[in-house]
């Protein structure tokens, strides 16, 4: 796999990267483990028993449920042949920057990283994407093809100054999806999304707010963002619940169910 950035430890002990949650080096509790590593045995178990290779898996990073949301996280969870381990591979913000890279870790490491709840979305391609989106995991290059360094939590799902974690899991199966045309960069993906159909999640933010968040914070950002929405307090970004509402209108169906959380 060519890759910069291979994850050898837990991301919970380590502050260098997120997915658009505070930058927090609080110690592992044995609690947390546990439950981190059941969950991860639990969803794989499932992927087992249905025989899936790929599939995307949503998790539970913060609570959103002021802005309608449940899921904030995903990543894309493989294995390269049957009865190989699982890997899981997710773009990953470096803490307290602009700058992201892509990571390729553990099933139990993805559970790791200070969950708010341990419920997981699970979406699984049909067999032509899937084959797709395997051979672009084993292919670097066509991985970074669709990945940006500069990020924004709130990044415009239409705009390339800006990517989010989401967004790039999003314009990769975008990338594995299109059958009429060859994707080789994320405004390419990006279009095929727009004609596709694809609504990012819409949620109103106050001017405090966005003022607030481009001042001190820089992992986000709201100028790519159209003057009309951005001015207004509108702002559109790629979230799970939009990336599932838009694979259920494909014409090919992916498999989409909920693991929760085992209490």
């Amino acid at each position: 796999m060519a890759a910069s950035a291979i994850a050898a430890m837990c991301l919970a002990n380590s502050p260098e990267a997120i997915a658009g949650q505070p930058c927090n080096d609080s110690p592992l509790t044995p609690a947390v483990l546990q439950t981190a590593m059941a969950t991860a045995q639990r969803v794989t178990g499932e992927l087992d028993r249905r025989g899936v290779q790929v599939a995307l898996l949503g998790r539970v990073g913060q609570d959103l449920s002021k802005y309608g949301l449940k899921y904030s996280h995903v990543g894309i969870v493989y294995r390269s042949t049957p009865g190989s381990p699982w890997r899981i591979a997710h773009l990953l913000n470096t803490c307290g920057t602009n700058q992201s890279d892509l990571w390729y870790e553990g099933v139990g490491n993805f559970y790791l990283d200070d969950l708010f709840l341990f419920d997981t979305l699970v979406m699984v391609p049909p067999e032509d994407t899937a084959k797709a989106l395997l051979s672009r995991l084993s292919d670097g290059q066509a991985l970074r093809a669709v990945h940006d360094e500069l990020y924004s939590l709130v990044a415009y799902p239409f705009s390339t100054r800006y990517q989010n974690s989401n967004g790039w899991v999003i314009e990769t199966v975008a990338a594995a999806s299109a059958r009429d045309a060859t994707i080789r960069d994320r405004g390419q993906a990006q279009a095929w999304l727009e004609m596709a159909g694809y609504k990012p999640s819409e949620m109103e933010i106050g001017t405090l707010t966005r003022l607030g968040g481009r001042m001190f914070k820089a992992n986000v950002a709201f100028d790519d963002h159209p003057d009309s929405l951005r001015f207004a307090g509108r702002i559109r970004t790629v979230t799970v619940e939009s990336i599932e509402a838009f694979l259920k209108t494909q014409r090919k169906g992916w498999d989409i169910f909920e693991i929760p959380e085992r209490r």
